[in-house]
């Protein structure tokens, strides 16, 4: 697969980049702590006793089967997930009186279906219990007690940390999901980086964390004695709320522009 993403061969005897390391990761950095904290459901538990239940996304209902799901009890917005892939089976509410419930279940049952630790071989998902998990939705009013649109709602950016041992190095942020998402990565000091990786950069300006000191701190708590792990955040009506934590950014998959950056990250990663 390495061979297959990247076009050249893995040297897994002595991994020196970025994307190299990530594979020698998969293979022998095999933390049973690992498990839960990517779990979605777990997570919440184990971070909130890092940073504080304050930073933590209410959860609505957890269920083994989609067909356990009182729709009714639930809010008339809300989003669905499962806890151990990402994305299949994902569902965002924003009105349901408009849900199809049946395609809902339909598309939950595929996710729990889904073993996602096959696709890229990624440790801390193989024995992740398959749940469903429903959460409150989240949606930044920018100061107004009012409605805003669809496109305002799809513009809550990602603000994602790479952390090196508890060490905050890279900031990553997914912003434009109403058209086509753009990556960009900036410094601690917040200066934009001359990187990319799997997507373009924003043509517009950026919007940048109000409170990334406080996402520093919290990342750092998240990551500590960890070689490497991503901390994502949101920014919503002016608090900072935990998003996931990732181990395998793009799976050790995605090419770097300039190249040389795949040799940077990588030696901030002691193994």
């Amino acid at each position: 697969m390495y061979w297959l993403n990247l076009g050249k061969k893995l040297n897994l005897k002595h991994p020196v980049t970025f994307n190299e390391k990530l594979q020698w990761l998969k293979l022998y950095n095999h933390n049973p702590a690992y498990t839960v904290m990517v779990d979605k459901v777990k997570a919440k538990e184990y971070v909130a006793k890092l940073i504080g239940e304050e930073h933590i996304i209410p959860t609505l209902g957890v269920w083994d089967d989609p067909d356990d799901i009182d729709f009714d009890a639930l809010p008339n917005q809300f989003v669905l997930k499962c806890n151990h892939n990402s994305g299949t089976g994902m569902c965002i509410c924003r009105d349901k009186s408009k849900l199809d419930i049946e395609k809902v279940k339909a598309e939950l049952r595929k996710g729990l279906k889904e073993n996602y630790y096959m696709r890229w071989r990624e440790w801390p998902y193989k024995n992740v219990p398959r749940k469903i998990l429903a959460e409150k939705f989240m949606q930044d009013m920018g100061g107004q007690a009012q409605s805003i649109s669809k496109a305002q709602l799809e513009e809550l950016n990602d603000y994602k940390i790479f952390c090196f041992n508890g060490e905050p190095k890279v900031l990553f942020v997914a912003s434009d999901r109403a058209n086509k998402v753009c990556f960009d990565y900036y410094d601690m000091q917040l200066h934009h980086l001359d990187l990319k990786q799997g997507g373009d950069n924003y043509k517009g300006e950026v919007k940048l964390p109000q409170h990334f000191d406080e996402m520093k701190e919290l990342a750092a708590k998240v990551s500590k004695g960890i070689p490497h792990v991503r901390a994502d955040f949101y920014e919503i009506n002016d608090k900072v709320y935990f998003g996931e934590l990732t181990f395998f950014d793009s799976s050790g998959f995605a090419k770097f522009t300039p190249e040389v950056w795949d040799s940077k990250l990588g030696s901030l990663i002691n193994i």
